[in-house]
């Protein structure tokens, strides 16, 4: 990714969290986090990850979040942002924080083991 990507990543990740926190009022998705943002060179596409806190709901939250991108999408382009077209936004669940915590239960069965 090169700086200007990594730039646009990083400014369209601090928008759309501040539009999911005080812009939308579906109490579900208002407790997304944001783990990261990837643009396309060409800047036509936007993979964001997030994560929930209840993953029991995660399926919904996804999937209420790509039908509000077009809301999120009209937002950010309210907003002066110094890019010219704001590229399509693709929710997707980012599995790493899960895998993570995984990893750490078990380890923590390792070390009880050990004892």
């Amino acid at each position: 990714m090169s700086v200007k990507t990594k730039r646009i990543a990083s400014l369209l990740m601090q928008e759309i969290s501040d539009i999911i926190q005080n812009e939308v009022y579906d109490k579900d998705i208002s407790f997304v986090t944001l783990t990261g943002c990837k643009v396309d060179t060409d800047l036509s596409l936007a993979q964001v990850y997030c994560t929930v806190f209840d993953e029991s709901k995660k399926d919904k939250c996804i999937h209420d979040l790509n039908a509000a991108k077009g809301f999120i999408k009209s937002e950010l382009a309210k907003r002066k942002l110094e890019i010219r077209r704001i590229p399509d936004l693709r929710f997707i669940y980012d599995e790493s924080v899960s895998y993570g915590n995984k990893i750490e239960e078990i380890i923590d069965e390792i070390k009880k083991d050990e004892q």
